[in-house]
């Protein structure tokens, strides 16, 4: 059954995880006839870069207007109840689903994320809307326990981030080697971190990229959020002389995963840099700032993540180098692992369709 889906998330903000989770998301209703429009920061930008018709996520006029059009208001996945960043996010989804249910529409949560949730009101919000809707679904183990702990009458079927439903690119070229003349390069994907956000996080992967540098190996910064990660990569690249290569301004999750599969592994903060390195088989060595983080490396069969508290570039090193010694063995695993998300992943688009019947 064709339906007119409203799509709720941070879509089109610049942050290249939650534009993974649409794409994913596009890519597996692809053949099911549906109509979608998507909340984002700029609709004329969305639809010129992802081809993805949206409306302003600021207008609440035309929010009410494409609520009152649409058959469900679907919410894909991320992190999008949480209260750690700002209370402002629980509040402000928690807000749309309590239209769409005075609307009369019908409410999806799928592949969700939830928490970290710390404040009275982040709770209240976050168990408003999960009980409001009519299906759930979450991204992880973690989640359910998150709900509990939140004392929500809903029991969350377990799926995966709907990320994984991204394919794999084809390189336009044969260079997809990770090694060039004798070096290998490896991604890694910052992200702000701690009270003052900056300080750990420059000193400590700035360290890590001379020690990468001195092994042969090239660092190179992914930057998964210009807005975010853009100024802790020029201060990091200050701290080395301005000798470190960075991948900033990229336009689409495709792009990453394009320069992944030309590098030996990926050193991640980002939860997403991991997933999308993990869908075209790179391996991933993952940093944990959040529950969530450990949860992927789970998933995906990687070491349990050294978190950022105290944490030393020594430590991310040798964790890294004695991760990638079996390299060959990590990527046939990876691709299998990728094959079973992937049709966990689908599990979201199953939901949906039961929802819509």
């Amino acid at each position: 059954m064709a339906a007119r889906l409203l799509l709720g998330g941070y879509f089109g903000c610049g942050n290249l995880g939650d534009d993974a989770i649409l794409l994913g998301f596009v890519k597996g209703i692809e053949n099911e006839g549906h109509d979608i429009l998507a909340l984002c920061q700029s609709p004329e930008s969305l639809m010129r870069r992802y081809g993805v018709p949206g409306v302003s996520r600021r207008d609440f006029a035309a929010i009410q207007k494409a609520i009152n059009d649409c058959d469900v208001l679907v919410f894909p996945g991320g992190s999008i109840f949480q209260d750690v960043t700002s209370i402002r996010s629980a509040a402000y989804y928690s807000k749309l689903v309590g239209m769409a249910k005075k609307s009369g529409k019908k409410v999806a949560l799928l592949s969700q994320g939830v928490g970290p949730l710390t404040t009275f009101f982040g709770k209240r919000f976050a168990k408003s809307a999960f009980d409001q809707a009519d299906v759930v679904t979450v991204r992880d183990s973690a989640s359910v326990s998150a709900l509990k702990e939140l004392g929500s009458r809903v029991t969350p079927e377990v799926t995966a981030d709907l990320a994984w439903l991204l394919p794999e690119p084809v390189l336009s070229d044969s260079s997809g080697e990770f090694g060039v003349a004798g070096t290998k390069s490896v991604g890694i994907a910052v992200r702000p971190w701690g009270k003052d956000k900056n300080r750990a996080v420059i000193e400590v992967f700035s360290e890590l990229a001379r020690q990468l540098n001195s092994s042969g190996r090239i660092p190179t910064f992914i930057s998964m959020d210009d807005g975010e990660d853009g100024p802790l990569i020029l201060e990091i690249a200050k701290r080395l002389g301005g000798k470190v290569p960075d991948l900033r301004g990229i336009t689409s999750p495709r792009s990453v995963q394009e320069r992944a599969m030309r590098m030996e592994g990926l050193i991640a903060m980002r939860l997403h840099a991991g997933i999308l390195a993990a869908t075209v088989a790179v391996p991933s060595f993952l940093v944990s700032y959040d529950p969530k983080v450990t949860a992927l490396a789970n998933q995906i069969g990687a070491p349990t993540p050294p978190t950022m508290k105290g944490l030393s570039a020594q430590r991310i090193y040798d964790g890294y180098v004695g991760f990638v010694k079996d390299r060959e063995r990590i990527v046939e695993a990876l691709k299998l692992r990728r094959a079973e998300l992937g049709k966990k992943a689908a599990l979201n688009i199953d939901a949906l369709q039961r929802l819509l019947r």
